[in-house]
């Protein structure tokens, strides 16, 4: 594994500094520095320190490394793919589903993904946190809406937010007396693991509301000593934790990478819950595998490993439409007689061998 120099800045931010820690070749930094131009770059000392520079096709690199690709828009790309601005009645809102909202409180991360669905939002150059009057607002959006009953806190990271912060922004939430559940999406536990601290911690912990917290990780190698260290403090505190991960082309787009990863999760105490297909950000495509290659990938993650590790494979309909699990299906209903009685019909069914049974079986 790559020895970064620990007296490099605690995060990589510009190409040269990406060059000069050996996680990008000279020859490669004018085409980097023109990505960085439009997408934001930071790398943590942490995953830095998860890749292996010689090898040239490093998923961890993959996820956070710029490449020239990135510029490189296809047909049907957007910079909203899953249409949060066609939901969000006021700043900092999305209200897509009945019960609950995304409340998105600030445009920066511990790390940026290449693949990021909001890439074009979040990192320097864009407002960093809401305003003081938009905070307000949503929170009064929130109150006036008596079936918002969850709030999932997300952005940018909200983690990046200071445990004082935190601390007030949960005891906003919590005061709403029909806001029961309040769920935080984030990376910093394996980006920065050392700001899960205890003071972060409490900050989490909230009486009136239930927090849930979901990890963001894509391949089993970001799962290290210290990420998986974070993610116990948080557990042992009796925060519930859930999983969500990308489907990516050249990162986890094979059966036994899933299966590391997804069983790394259950270890660790983070129930599988999210695998989302690529969205169809700009610049992501050399990212994205096809639905079917996904299909398959879930079909052998069906054979492979126990109800614990297994994810929803879900695709973000475009335009705002909301999730759609995409797996496969094991079911198909057998041709039937008019007038049949439904209590007699019959099935075809696909066991994880790939194997086809009739349901009921035959007498």
């Amino acid at each position: 594994m790559n020895r970064i120099d620990p007296k490099l800045a605690a995060t990589l931010r510009q190409p040269r500094e990406l060059v000069d820690a050996g996680l990008a070749p000279v020859a490669a930094l004018a085409g980097l520095e023109r990505v960085a131009a439009r997408y934001a770059v930071a790398v943590t000392l942490e995953l830095a320190a998860l890749i292996d520079p010689a090898d040239p096709a490093d998923p961890i690199a993959r996820q956070f490394i710029p490449s020239a690709d990135e510029l490189v828009e296809q047909p049907g790309e957007n910079a909203d793919p899953i249409g949060d601005d066609a939901h969000s009645p006021v700043a900092g809102i999305v209200h897509r589903y009945p019960d609950r909202v995304l409340f998105k409180l600030v445009h920066v991360c511990a790390v940026y993904c290449r693949f990021c669905f909001r890439r074009e939002m979040v990192g320097p150059g864009k407002a960093s946190a809401l305003s003081d009057d938009a905070y307000r607002a949503a929170l009064d959006y929130i109150r006036s809406h008596p079936e918002i009953w969850e709030v999932i806190l997300t952005g940018g990271d909200p983690l990046m937010l200071s445990p004082r912060r935190l601390t007030e922004i949960m005891a906003d939430l919590a005061d709403i007396t029909h806001v029961k559940i309040v769920r935080l999406h984030t990376r910093v536990p394996i980006a920065d693991p050392g700001r899960i601290n205890p003071e972060m911690i409490a900050a989490l912990r909230v009486e009136g509301a239930t927090t849930w917290i979901a990890i963001h990780a894509n391949h089993p190698r970001e799962l290290s000593n210290n990420a998986r260290a974070a993610c116990a403090r948080l557990a042992d505190a009796g925060i519930p934790l859930v999983s969500q991960s990308v489907l990516l082309r050249g990162v986890n787009d094979d059966a036994a990478t899933l299966e590391a990863l997804m069983r790394g999760f259950v270890e660790c105490r983070i129930k599988p819950y999210y695998l989302h297909h690529g969205d169809l950000a700009p610049g992501t495509a050399h990212l994205r595998t096809t639905i079917e290659a996904g299909q398959e990938l879930m079909r052998a993650l069906r054979g492979r490993v126990s109800g614990l590790c297994q994810p929803d494979y879900v695709l973000d309909i475009p335009g705002g439409h909301g999730k759609a699990p995409i797996g496969p299906s094991y079911l198909s209903q057998l041709a039937s007689r008019e007038r049949e009685d439904p209590m007699e019909r019959r099935y075809r069914i696909v066991d994880y061998c790939g194997d086809v049974h009739l349901y009921p079986p035959q007498s």
